[in-house]
C-alpha cells in the first residue's frame, strides 16, 4: 500500500492543504452518523494509558469536543496501565474477545497485536477527502502492515535538544542553532557540555535513554538496529560502538552527565533538573515541551547534535479499532477526529506533540497550532526536521522484548563496565532469540 501511494514530494502540497483544511472544517459540523438516530446514543469504550496528568486532561478535553460534534456518541475513556503491562492487557483482552471499541496501541507492539487479528482493517476507509498520502513518511510506514492499515498514527514525537537559556547566559555561551543545516556536531556539543559543567551544574542529561534518544544517534552515525525486514538485530557494528563509547566518555571522562541514579538521589525528574538549572541541556522527546512551557522556564530548543547525518526519528502510538466492535462507523468517526485539528492540533499547540500530516505543516495550518508562547521563534526552523523524521526502528521491531534487552545490556556497559564488544554481541544474540520466538509463533 505504501509503495503504491503517490509521493507527496512530487505533488502540489498546497492543493492537499486546501483539501485537508476543508475536510477538517467539515468534520466540525458533520451530521449525526446514519448508523444511529438522534434519539439513540452509541457508547464507545476508549482505553489508553496515563502518560501524565496534562496529557490525560488533554484527551478528556478532546473527547468533550467530539461529543459536542456528535451528540449521539458518548465516549467512555479509561486511562490506566502503561508500558509492558498495558501491552499485556491488550493481548489478554484480545484473546478473551473483550477489547474496547477504540484504544491506544504502542507503536512497538502494533504489529504483534495486528498478527493476533485483534484490530479492524481500515485500509479502505481512506479516500481523497482523507488521503493516506497526507501522513508523513515515518507515520505512514508505521501504520502500514503488509499493505494494510489497522490504526492511525496519533501524531509524531521526536527526540530533540532542550537547553536552559539562563545557564547559557550566565556562562556566556552562545545558544545552539535551531536550523538543522547549522546544528552542532557531536564533538561541538561535547565541548559545550564540558564548558557548562560546574560543581553545581551538569552539562547534559539524556543521551543514553533507550526509549527516547538512542536510536536517532545510532542512525545519525550510520549504524542500524535491524536488517531490512527487521528479522535480525544488527547492533554489533563499529558505528554503534562509537556512539556508545562517546556517550560514556561524556559521562565518565568529561564528568558532564549524571546517570539516572543521580536524579533519583536528588528527587527530581529530568525536566525538573533542566528547569532548576541543575542540568544545562536535556536530550528528550518533543513531548517534554508541554511540561517545560507550562513551567514558564526560559527554555530553548534545537536539533540533536549530529554524528554525521542530521536527523531525528519519529513515531507515536496509534489509535485503533477493535475487530469485534459493534460500532465500526462511529469508531471510525472518532479515529478521524483524533487525527484532526480539533484534537491533534490542540495537543500540538500545547507543545505535547508534533503533527503527523503534511497538510498541517503548510503555512496556513501552522498558523492555527503554532503558539509563540510555547514554541518560541526559532522552533519554526525545525518544522522540516520533524516532518522528514526517519521512522524509529523500535516502532517496526518484531519483538517487544528488544527495548528491555537493550536497556539491560547498555546499563551493564554504562554503569558496571561491561565490555562494549560483549555488550553489543549480547544485544544481538538476545534480540535475535526473541525475534525467532515471535516468528515461530
Amino acid at each position: 500500500l505504501i509503495e503504491n501511494q503517490v509521493d507527496l514530494i512530487g505533488m502540489n502540497k498546497k492543493k492537499i492543504s486546501v483539501v485537508m483544511a476543508t475536510a477538517m472544517a467539515a468534520s466540525m459540523v458533520a451530521a449525526v452518523p446514519m448508523t444511529a438516530s438522534a434519539d439513540d446514543t452509541v457508547e464507545l469504550t476508549f482505553m489508553g494509558w496515563e502518560a501524565s496528568p496534562l496529557e490525560t486532561q488533554a484527551v478528556q478535553d478532546g473527547i468533550a469536543k467530539f461529543e459536542e460534534q456528535y451528540p449521539n456518541i458518548k465516549v467512555n475513556y479509561t486511562p490506566g496501565l502503561a508500558g509492558s503491562e498495558y501491552n499485556a492487557k491488550l493481548l489478554s483482552s484480545a484473546a478473551a474477545g473483550s477489547l474496547p471499541d477504540v484504544m491506544f496501541v504502542a507503536a512497538e507492539s502494533y504489529r504483534n497485536i495486528v498478527a493476533k487479528g485483534a484490530l479492524m482493517d481500515i485500509t479502505d476507509k481512506f479516500n481523497e477527502d482523507y488521503p493516506l498520502d497526507d501522513f508523513i513518511d515515518s507515520s505512514r510506514t508505521i501504520m502500514d502492515v503488509d499493505g494494510h492499515v489497522y490504526g492511525i498514527s496519533s501524531c509524531t514525537v521526536s527526540p530533540i535538544l532542550y537547553y536552559n537559556k539562563d545557564v547559557f547566559d550566565a556562562a556566556g555561551i552562545e545558544y545552539p542553532n535551531a536550523d538543522p543545516a547549522n546544528c552542532w556536531t557531536i564533538d561541538e556539543f561535547r565541548e559545550v557540555a564540558k564548558q557548562l559543567t560546574t560543581d553545581d551544574i551538569y552539562g547534559v542529561y539524556g543521551l543514553e535513554t533507550v526509549a527516547d534518544t538512542l536510536n536517532a544517534q545510532l542512525l545519525s552515525n550510520g549504524a542500524t538496529r535491524y536488517n531490512e525486514d527487521y528479522t535480525e538485530s544488527t547492533m554489533n557494528s563499529p558505528e554503534a560502538k562509537e556512539v556508545f563509547e562517546t556517550i560514556k566518555a561524556i559521562r565518565v571522562e568529561d564528568g558532564s552527565a549524571p546517570d539516572a541514579s543521580t536524579l533519583d538521589a536528588v528527587g527530581m525528574s529530568a525536566t525538573q533538573m533542566l528547569e532548576t538549572g541543575k542540568v544545562a541541556m536535556l536530550i528528550s522527546g518533543s513531548w517534554s515541551l508541554q511540561e517545560l512551557a507550562a513551567a514558564g522556564m526560559n527554555v530553548g530548543m534545537a536539533p540533536l547534535p549530529s554524528y554525521g547525518e542530521v536527523l531525528t526519528t519519529g513515531q507515536a502510538h496509534l489509535h485503533c479499532i477493535s475487530a469485534t466492535t459493534e460500532h465500526p462507523d462511529e469508531a471510525w468517526l472518532f479515529l478521524q477526529f483524533l487525527s484532526g485539528m480539533d484534537y491533534q492540533g490542540a495537543l500540538t499547540k500545547s507543545g505535547l506533540w508534533m503533527p503527523n500530516r503534511h497538510s498541517m505543516y503548510e503555512d496556513d495550518m501552522v498558523a492555527q497550532w503554532y503558539d509563540d508562547s510555547v514554541h518560541g521563534d526559532s522552533y519554526k526552523l525545525m518544522l522540516d526536521y520533524f516532518e522528514n523524521a526517519v521512522v524509529d526502528p523500535t516502532a517496526m521491531q518484531k519483538s517487544t522484548q528488544a527495548r528491555d534487552i537493550i536497556a539491560e545490556e547498555t546499563d551493564m556497559y554504562f554503569k558496571q563496565d561491561q565490555d562494549i564488544d560483549v555488550t553489543l554481541e549480547n544485544i544481538d544474540t538476545r534480540i535475535n532469540a526473541a525475534i525467532q520466538e515471535v516468528l515461530a509463533g
